[in-house]
């Protein structure tokens, strides 16, 4: 399973939220810096972070948050 990578759909929930990545920073404890990286892909929050955006999202953690198994590095 060398190909698989940590996807979300943060971005997505966000923006049908109509929450900014500022507001969503505040509602967890993290920088909007933070909210950037995890939406990019670029940092994969702890488990307690992603329960947290899953509760400020008011979304099902394993939509947010799966195992994309066709992903292919750069």
């Amino acid at each position: 399973m060398p190909n698989e990578a940590l996807a979300n759909t943060v971005r997505e929930v966000r923006r049908a939220r109509r929450m900014t990545q500022a507001e969503l920073a505040s509602a967890v404890g993290i920088s909007r810096q933070t909210v950037v990286s995890i939406e990019g892909g670029d940092y994969a929050p702890s488990v307690l972070l992603a329960l947290r955006l899953a509760d400020a999202l008011e979304h099902p953690i394993d939509q947010l948050f799966f195992i994309d198994p066709t992903h292919e590095e750069a």
